[in-house]
């Protein structure tokens, strides 16, 4: 199965324990041995929900339930919930506190705190990655265990504040499992810490709705598919959408701070890497073309006489090529779009310098030298530390990527490997390009 976990980012950040160590050095250490899940004990879940109260507290939050009578109370269930921002996890403490669960978690959150971890009830996984061991720890735990699972299938953070990829394998784990599925969806998480933002709060209430989706008998009446189809439309938002619609305010003026991140591509001018988001705005350093990101998260064009007389120029000759945009995420699909016309072209190719860092085991993060990444219609090539390094990656390997922003405080990151090692690449200024490689990755693989 091609696996969902819960991430890294946002609210207060964790730091990951680094040490140097050669890429030889780390490929001779031990290969860390299968454990299998062990039960949460309610001391840990009291500890959980205590560490999340105060967040809680802040955000007003309030939920509701949509059939969650039909749930026997100690029936064990999986829990699907999106993926907005590191409150998600700190909701869903607060919701499950009732009865054992066990969180799919990516395995860079065991680095240095395994033990813990586990007792807290956390399975380790490697995002976007084919995982049969997951399976069988899913099926230990409700069938042994009798405990339920959190999943985040997204795997990962939006990014636009809409959907992202399901795995395909989805379907088929519902039917392996065999137990009752339950849908948490927050509304408020993605506005008040969008991934984009420097994890910079904003003072934004946050809901939550839990509702009872499919039961056993459903699930074995339908397909694979007919349930990936269920669950996709389950899965089907817009945040930014939502924000204007409940028209909920978002005051703060480091709102667009970070923006160029995801909206990395000039609609006039069709630069990359040009644009800066920067307290309300984001501006294309190279023409000029400037967005106010308002309250409500609409994007509003800024006149042209605020536009800089030096940048006039650049500006008439483009503007009949100008795409115009009020919502971010509409934005963000134009991206996807050209990024897919150059894939079809034959035109796409990103070579970046990297900083590389391996993760083989949960004991550390070892930063093993400098590299060069390579990323093509024929997929990911990434070689460094003086010639010892050498990996390919093939376009199917994946149906999404693990990128991410600030990464545990280090960097925008890529990440790429194979069950042996996990490769975290940061690139060495080279300007926005972790979300132009993820939408890359998504097409290559459709």
């Amino acid at each position: 199965m091609a696996n969902g976990s819960v991430g890294n980012n946002g609210g207060v950040q964790m730091k990951i324990k680094t040490a140097k160590m050669g890429y030889e050095e780390v490929l001779a250490l031990p290969v860390p041995i299968h454990e299998k899940p062990v039960r949460q004990r309610l001391l840990f879940r009291i500890i959980l929900l205590i560490l999340s109260i105060w967040d809680l507290w802040v955000t007003r939050f309030t939920y509701r339930t949509i059939g969650l009578e039909k749930l026997g109370k100690d029936e064990p269930c999986l829990v699907l919930m999106n993926h907005s921002s590191f409150i998600d996890l700190k909701i869903a403490s607060r919701l499950m506190v009732t009865r054992p669960f066990h969180v799919i978690c990516t395995s860079d959150g065991f680095v240095g705190k395994k033990w813990l971890m586990r007792l807290i009830g956390c399975i380790p996984t490697r995002k976007f990655m084919m995982d049969v061991t997951l399976v069988r720890d899913m099926v230990y735990v409700v069938r042994e265990l009798k405990s339920s699972i959190l999943m985040f299938p997204e795997a990962s953070y939006s990014f636009d504040g809409t959907q992202t990829p399901l795995p395909d394998s989805l379907g088929k784990c519902l039917k392996l499992l065999k137990v009752p599925v339950v849908m948490i969806r927050t509304n408020g998480a993605f506005a008040r810490d969008p991934l984009y933002n420097n994890l910079q709060l904003r003072k934004v209430r946050v809901s939550a709705e839990v509702e009872y989706l499919l039961s056993p008998e459903d699930i074995a009446k339908k397909s694979p598919q007919e349930l990936n189809d269920i669950l996709q439309e389950k899965f089907t938002f817009d945040y930014f959408r939502w924000q204007q619609e409940n028209r909920i305010r978002v005051k703060e003026l480091f709102r667009a701070d970070g923006l160029n991140r995801m909206l990395y591509k000039c609609p006039r001018c069709k630069e990359e890497g040009q644009m800066l988001g920067q307290g309300t705005r984001i501006t294309c350093r190279h023409c000029g073309k400037a967005y106010e990101l308002t309250e409500y998260g609409y994007l509003q064009d800024v006149s042209d006489e605020e536009i800089c007389g030096a940048n006039r120029r650049v500006k008439e000759a483009g503007e009949d090529g100008e795409i115009k945009f009020t919502h971010i995420p509409d934005w963000y699909r134009w991206e996807r779009e050209c990024v897919r016309q150059e894939l079809v072209a034959g035109t796409y190719r990103l070579e970046v310098p990297v900083t590389i860092y391996m993760m083989v085991n949960t004991d550390c993060i070892y930063q093993v030298g400098e590299g060069l990444l390579i990323h093509s219609g024929e997929g990911f090539r990434l070689a460094g530390c003086e010639g010892q390094l050498e990996y390919t990656q093939e376009p199917t390997a994946s149906y999404s990527l693990y990128s991410d922003f600030y990464w545990y405080e280090i960097g925008d990151v890529i990440s790429i490997g194979d069950a042996r090692a996990q490769y975290y690449c940061f690139p060495q200024n080279s300007g926005d390009i972790v979300a132009k490689t993820r939408l890359a990755t998504e097409e290559l693989y459709k």
